[in-house]
């Protein structure tokens, strides 16, 4: 088993496997219409400086999320 760690804590190029979200479900309804739920892997392609947004991919998609949503998002990644 991997570390979790949450999204902002992944280097651009690191991958993971999506574990929980926290938040309510107004939060997790919103990510989970992006492709964004347990189960899927996600890919942090970059981010910006100092709390700027985290652009990450999942499946074919890109997207582009704040930083105080991908704080919530917690991965499991191998390092």
């Amino acid at each position: 088993m991997g570390m979790i760690v949450d999204l902002t804590r992944l280097n651009p190029g690191e991958e993971g496997v999506v574990r929980e979200i926290i938040g309510g479900p107004g939060l997790i309804r919103r990510l989970e219409n992006m492709g964004i739920r347990t189960g899927r892997k996600i890919r942090k392609m970059s981010s910006h400086f100092w709390h700027g947004p985290q652009t990450v991919q999942v499946g074919n998609t890109n997207l582009a999320l704040g930083y105080g949503m991908a704080k919530k998002i917690l991965v499991e990644v191998e390092r």
